[in-house]
């Protein structure tokens, strides 16, 4: 399953007054936030499936790891786009990687990856990754 090639797709949004700590710049778990809302999003625009209908389905996505690289803070009110795309899919999940990057300086601000397992949400285990799936994210 590790062979096809998936898109990126990116979605843009705008730094809250909440999303600020005591440092005056974004709080660290606030970046973690900012890829799972695109990823929400991307799913209904770009894949054609939203969260509720996976959801529907009997599956959820649960984060199995994240590893996430601080390279230039975000600060109030900065317009950022969040770049995402699933690198691999296996037997059990997949992986995405993520890139958050400042749109006035045209710099990254963080990047990384997340491993995320498929689950039977009536059970809460993981489940294999059906061929339907895999068709429905390789884009």
């Amino acid at each position: 399953m590790t062979d096809k090639k998936y898109s990126r797709f990116t979605t843009n949004h705008k730094v809250r007054p909440d999303d600020i700590d005591m440092f005056n710049h974004v709080h660290n778990s606030i970046y973690l936030d900012y890829v799972l809302a695109a990823r929400y999003e991307q799913m209904e625009l770009f894949y054609g499936m939203s969260m509720e209908e996976f959801l529907g389905m009997g599956y959820g996505w649960v984060v199995k790891s994240v590893q996430i690289d601080y390279k230039r803070p975000l600060g109030l009110g900065d317009h950022f786009s969040v770049e995402t795309g699933i690198i691999e899919i296996n037997r059990k999940g997949c992986r995405v990687t993520f890139d958050i990057i400042n749109l006035k300086t045209k710099k990254t601000s963080t990047s990384g990856w997340f491993d995320f397992v498929m689950i039977d949400l009536k059970t809460g285990k993981g489940v294999e990754v059906s061929e339907e799936m895999v068709r429905l994210y390789s884009i």
